[in-house]
């Protein structure tokens, strides 16, 4: 088909024509970008936490009593716990992946070091906590009973001054600090503690997931009474009991100390979901706001196309008089659309990758991967064609006597 009669047609027109590839050049842009931020918060919420998600729940208490007797109390609330039916194990630990807060440290390779080598979240757990959470132990050993401590420690300054510590790593911090492998054995820092290292599991989220090292973790051997922090996990053997095994360990740690207030109660899932809602309302409102920018370019192209069919009603019929067929007409009309689409993409795609370096300093959003930008763009040319389609048949339809009629 020739393209010239459709270029000097589109030249005749050129404030709708301007103003539909401006349209689409603008969908373009932001098309690829809110598909771009779809992708990468779908990645974050289908992230693994590296504990078993579906079995956990957990328990904070505050007002356990006085630091003299929190851990005898922390003792019988882990024993009342076990026995309740339907659980596997309990633990204590002062915190899980997706929460706001997060307790952090630095290691490095010497006490001597200036900049440490990284940044990790500092989990502290009682016995059984791996097994507890369902940590995959990839390297080395588990801690063993008399590597476990007391959190009072943490409260003495001599102490703390003279600590030495058993530690498990994330497989991401272990390969930070010895590229080379071989983590299990070595002794890194945090400040002047020497710290062994015994094990490293597969994975184990950061709490908040606020920066890019969102897998890097360490694991201590503290047992978090409630005077410091801690909270109680619980195993549950079949994910549909756990609500009924809740209820059951609130109940009992009741009856083992009323005075308590319990400032968290749910399952792990649960804690997830509420920590993912924005990100999930970000997702549903992105997704919105570019179907309705799709629907609406999608009417501006049938919009003008049908004004160009009715302006050129005559002109059709004539070229169906000189012998012109209904599919002819029919690709002219599409050829037309495409070239529009495609002058409007071109520009979208230049403004897709402005509006994301806007992004980028304003929003510390990636930068918009090469990807989304074909993606896009077929995106609009779908639609373009499937919006084109209806006037188009319509002009193809008008029959060449029509080109007989006076104006």
């Amino acid at each position: 088909m020739e393209i010239r009669p459709i270029l000097s047609t589109l030249r005749r027109h050129k404030t709708a024509a301007g103003l539909i590839v401006l349209e689409i050049a603008l969908s373009c842009a932001i098309l690829c970008n809110a598909l771009f931020i779809v992708g990468e918060r779908l990645d974050v919420l289908n992230l693994r936490s590296g504990v078993d998600d579906a079995l956990l729940v957990e328990i904070g208490l505050s007002g356990v009593g006085q630091q003299a007797d929190a851990d005898a109390r922390s003792a019988e609330d882990l024993a009342v716990l076990r026995a309740i039916s339907g659980v596997e194990s309990v633990a204590i630990i002062n915190q899980l992946p997706f929460q706001s807060g997060s307790w952090n440290s630095s290691l490095a390779l010497t006490a001597e070091q200036e900049i440490p080598t990284l940044n990790a979240a500092q989990y502290m757990v009682g016995e059984g906590a791996l097994e507890t959470l369902g940590l995959d132990l990839v390297a080395g050993r588990d801690f063993e009973a008399g590597e476990y401590m007391s959190s009072d420690v943490l409260s003495n300054v001599e102490d703390v001054q003279g600590l030495t510590s058993s530690v498990i790593l994330s497989k991401a911090a272990a390969d930070r600090l010895f590229p080379e492998g071989g983590a299990v054995g070595k002794t890194v820092y945090m400040a002047n503690i020497p710290l062994t290292i015994v094990g490293v599991v597969d994975t184990l989220l950061r709490p908040n997931l606020m920066d890019n090292n969102r897998t890097q973790s360490m694991i201590f051997p503290i047992r978090m009474n409630f005077n410091n922090g801690g909270r109680y996990v619980i195993r549950v053997a079949d994910p549909s009991r756990r609500a009924e095994v809740l209820d059951q360990a609130l109940a009992a740690l009741d009856d083992n100390d009323p005075n308590r207030l319990v400032w968290r109660q749910r399952s792990f899932e649960e804690s997830r979901a509420r920590y993912f809602a924005n990100d999930r309302d970000m997702i549903g409102l992105l997704l919105l706001v570019s179907a309705l920018l799709l629907f609406i370019t999608a009417l501006g192209i049938v919009g003008l196309t049908s004004f160009w069919v009715g302006q050129r009603t005559r002109q059709i019929g004539i070229r169906r008089a000189l012998g012109a067929t209904r599919g002819q007409v029919l690709r002219y009309f599409q050829v037309e659309n495409f070239l529009l689409a495609g002058s409007g993409i071109a520009l979208g795609l230049g403004l897709a990758f402005g509006l994301n370096q806007w992004l980028m300093a304003h929003y510390e959003l990636a930068r918009l991967p090469l990807a989304y930008l074909p993606l896009g763009a077929l995106t609009l040319w779908l639609l373009g064609q499937i919006a084109v389609f209806g006037p188009a048949r319509r002009a193809a339809s008008v029959p060449p006597a029509i080109a007989t009629r006076s104006a």
